[in-house]
């Protein structure tokens, strides 16, 4: 049996960018396939219980911190815990992946990746046109169509992000497998089981 993963994310989650590369790893290894969602969880959050990060308790705050540089050191991905480009606003980036995503999934999964490295690790604006023409370019997209669609993305946005509420999601990343949801980059032992069934 094959297994198709909706992958619900915000653009900006580091939670997000330290699941992306195992997730794509493990479709690859049991075929499964992916679908990239990036999603509005500043609509998400207040529609399930959830807060954005400014508004959470200064100690839940803090923890996150330390929570990042563990699973950081751990997964021996590179991540800069303050960076200099945060908070950004990922819509324009959502917008991208989107426009990506019409012809190409993989390719889309790649530019998710690519924004989130760019935000984490290279200290560089995902907000800026500008780098995600580069970041497109890089993995061989046509940044040029890419720009072009990615305003008309919006009511995709708009539509995922009323998606994934409706089906329950509440963090970044989630993981839907068959109408189960794997919430968060370190429920990736549960995914690779599911995936191997």
């Amino acid at each position: 049996m094959t297994h198709h993963i909706d992958y619900y994310f915000a653009t900006i989650s580091p939670w997000a960018f330290l699941g992306h590369d195992r997730l794509t790893a493990l479709a690859r290894e049991h075929g499964a396939t992916v679908t990239v969602k990036p999603v509005n969880f500043g609509e998400v959050f207040p529609a399930s219980g959830g807060l954005p990060l400014s508004k959470r308790a200064p100690q839940r705050q803090a923890y996150r911190l330390v929570e990042l540089d563990r699973w950081s050191k751990f997964l021996g991905i590179p991540l800069n815990i303050h960076p200099k480009f945060f908070p950004a606003n990922g819509d324009l980036a959502a917008g991208w992946i989107l426009a990506a995503g019409e012809s190409d999934q993989a390719k889309a999964l790649a530019l998710a990746g690519a924004i989130g490295r760019a935000l984490w690790c290279e200290e560089r604006d995902i907000a800026d046109e500008a780098t995600l023409r580069t970041l497109a370019e890089g993995l061989g997209l046509e940044a040029g169509a890419l720009s072009a669609r990615a305003p008309q993305m919006s009511a995709r946005y708009a539509e995922l992000t009323k998606e994934a509420i409706d089906r329950g999601v509440f963090g970044a990343p989630s993981y839907v497998i068959d109408g189960e949801i794997f919430w968060g980059q370190d429920r990736m032992d549960f995914v690779a089981r599911k995936l191997a069934k």
